[in-house]
């Protein structure tokens, strides 16, 4: 450390700056640092001694190493250095000595806002090498080229480090933090754990995944047997214990998610977003990426659990797993269609809205409904549809079993061949187009080798073309490494072989209750990628299954509706019903059965009820002669029972009991021929004798 100033040095430093304060600021940039590196931290405290001689005394002196084992890349989580930036913007520091410019900032962005605020209030700075007066253009731009220096230095530092990480990492040298069930001996040696219990129970999850398909299902197995699951600690209180915990859903998913597992090992699955980070909180911004954009992946690295095969399948499995409702339109191809469940709506996740194209959700009150109400958040529109979801379902069985079928079996193994054949096609297509970009890309390199390099001109635009073949070149790869991970769908021997013994047994098994909801629903989705819904009518919802091969099969489906006259058609069977009646026809069922047979129906039937053709009778009053006088009070000249009744201010009934027990005379009574009711005459020999019972009856 300097212990006397130059002339010029100490000629910046006026009355006004000693007046202020004297900022010393001290920091290192990682905990290890603070605790191992004491030289450095000691020189930095001597900065009060530089201070005092240059003329302040220890009184106006302060010293900031709040920021001590804290990185000077941000200035957010520094809280020494922002309460520095304030005393200099109010005005009350006239120098600012730090060991060297990295110490109060490694990033120009701070360094910079720093100076302008020194510049405006004449606040020194001062390092090891001398004084500098922020308001001077040359000490300016000499303290602008070390804060560059200072960023490039701290980017140069990560790209070492980095890339002795990485070339660990191609040799597999590289020791990373191993899941619960591996361990590393003292040679570097992988081997399973030793204890038989832990390995036994995560082989209990991977058999147990495999058996019931999600992970949810594996939670409930094991907190219904209370089985805990391992975790081996690595930091806190416990840190190297082997700790028994209640199962989690967050558990099982790092166990189904970790390639370790499947001996693999994998560098660079969690990745940092800059744009996700949030400032101040240096965890923030890691991001799951895809196998795809995984740094590193080797397999046949550690002992296995499970093979790749099932890790692959497992990774699969928990992507259909993951229930999107709101899926767009553009995305329903590749859309996730859930886990199947117990529900009994046996197209829980294959739905999609007719009206606006977004996958639909199941309902239960009375009976299951598919809903969708995907538009009603974004824009403010109502349900798009709410479907009866028994009726759709048998439809959509229905059409399961006929693809059963060996005729339609044969169809769509043809359709499946057509679209190996259109792959192999693509396939052809995409190597050629990659030859060609290839070629392109050489034959734009040796033209740009070949120019005379001052000839600027030229150079230039051949560069300019080299570019942008590799950038075709590149698109091209990422396109075919995409359409080669797009799953291709085969028939094989077996499948089909097992298919033909299926469509014979499984419609009687199917209706015999013994296979259970879930069954149900895994059996369809192996045939059956989407059902389109879209209600037509009322009572008419079109049902346009599309299978797994791509083709697509237009079946209708017929809901129960509550109003009688919202049933399509129903104009015309109020007519076919008053024709027939017309005809002499007399029997309510025998009319239902001949409207069935002509293909109409009831409204919450597939075919027309008995109760239905009355209903139409009594409303348009079509009424057979049985019903003939039943509800009037005079038929013929004569009283009816109800007539009666309402002549002696009583009720019917009491009326029928004196006719049937002999009260009245037979020479007053009579009956309908063709009706059968009762024809009293009226006269007084019938109605006195029935008012005088009425009035002792009244008496007692």
């Amino acid at each position: 450390m300097l212990s006397h100033e130059p002339a010029t040095l100490s000629a910046k430093i006026t009355p006004t700056h000693l007046e202020r304060l004297a900022c010393v600021y001290v920091r290192q940039s990682t905990p290890k640092q603070v605790e191992r590196h004491r030289e450095s931290q000691r020189y930095q405290y001597h900065l009060v001694q530089r201070a005092a001689a240059l003329g302040w005394s220890k009184e106006r002196t302060r010293v900031i190493d709040s920021d001590l084992g804290l990185s000077g890349s941000e200035s957010s989580h520094r809280g020494g250095f922002t309460d520095l930036v304030a005393e200099v913007s109010l005005g009350h520091v006239g120098i600012v000595l730090g060991y060297e410019v990295s110490r109060p900032a490694r990033n120009n962005r701070d360094w910079y806002h720093l100076l302008d605020l020194a510049a405006v209030f004449g606040t020194l700075i001062a390092d090891s090498d001398g004084i500098y007066d922020t308001r001077l253009y040359n000490d300016r731009l000499l303290l602008g080229l070390k804060g560059t220096m200072s960023e490039a230095e701290l980017h140069l530092l990560r790209l070492r480090l980095t890339a002795g990480r990485m070339n660990q990492v191609r040799r597999g040298a590289y020791r990373q933090h191993l899941p619960t069930g591996l361990t590393r001996l003292p040679d570097g040696t992988v081997v399973k754990e030793p204890d038989e219990q832990v390995r036994h129970t995560i082989e209990l999850v991977f058999e147990k995944f495999d058996e019931l398909g999600s992970c949810e299902k594996v939670l409930c197995y094991l907190r219904r047997h209370d089985i805990r699951l391992p975790r081996q600690r690595r930091a806190g209180l416990h840190a190297g214990e082997l700790l028994w915990k209640k199962a989690s859903y967050a558990a099982i998913l790092e166990i189904m998610h970790n390639p370790a597992y499947a001996g693999a090992f994998a560098y660079g699955r969690r990745q940092t977003d800059p744009r996700r980070q949030q400032p101040g909180r240096q965890g923030t911004g890691h991001l799951h990426k895809p196998q795809s954009d995984w740094l590193h992946l080797q397999r046949d690295v550690y002992p296995a659990y499970i093979r790749w095969e099932q890790y692959e399948a497992h990774q699969a499995r928990l992507e259909q797993n993951t229930t999107v409702f709101s899926v767009r339109p553009s995305q329903q191809k590749d859309a996730a269609r859930g886990a199947a469940r117990e529900g009994s709506a046996l197209l829980q996740g294959l739905v999609v809205c007719g009206c606006c194209g977004y996958r639909m959700y199941v309902a239960y009150k009375a009976t299951g409904r598919y809903n969708c109400r995907a538009l009603q958040r974004p824009i403010g529109e109502g349900m798009c549809a709410s479907l009866h979801a028994p009726a759709i379902d048998e439809a959509v069985s229905r059409a399961f079993f006929d693809a059963l079928r060996p005729a339609h079996l044969d169809a769509l193994e043809a359709v499946l061949g057509e679209q190996q054949a259109e792959r192999e096609r693509l396939t052809r297509h995409w190597q050629e187009r990659m030859k060609r970009a290839r070629y392109d890309a050489h034959l734009a390199q040796r033209q740009y080798d070949a120019v005379d390099p001052d000839n600027r001109l030229v150079a230039a635009v051949l560069e300019r073309r080299w570019e942008a073949s590799l950038r075709q070149l590149r698109e091209s790869e990422e396109g075919f490494e995409r359409f080669e991970r797009e799953p291709a769908v085969t028939l094989t021997a077996e499948l089909r072989g097992q298919l033909r013994h299926i469509s014979d047994e499984l419609p009687k098994l199917w209706a015999s209750g013994q296979l259970t909801s879930m069954q149900k629903k895994e059996l369809l989705r192996s045939l059956i990628a989407r059902v389109i819904l879209k209600r037509l009518t009322p009572d008419h919802v079109e049902v346009k299954i599309v299978w797994v091969s791509g083709h697509y099969t237009i079946v209708s489906a017929q809901p129960p509706i509550q109003r009688e006259r919202d049933v399509t058609g129903y104009a015309e069977m109020v007519e076919r019903v008053g024709k027939m009646w017309r005809e002499g026809i007399e029997d309510d069922e025998e009319i239902a059965t001949q409207l069935t047979t002509e293909g109409f129906h009831s409204a919450r039937a597939v075919e027309v009820l008995p109760v239905t053709v009355r209903k139409i009778r009594h409303a348009q009053g079509w009424r057979y002669s049985l019903d003939i006088g039943r509800t009037e009070l005079r038929w013929q000249g004569a009283l009816t029972a109800r007539g009666l009744a309402a002549r002696l201010g009583t009720d019917v009934n009491w009326v029928y009991r004196r006719l049937y027990g002999g009260a009245i005379k037979t020479e007053y009574l009579s009956r309908h021929p063709q009706s059968k009711i009762w024809l009293i005459q009226e006269c007084t020999e019938v109605i006195e004798p029935l008012k005088q019972k009425l009035k002792e009856k009244t008496e007692n």
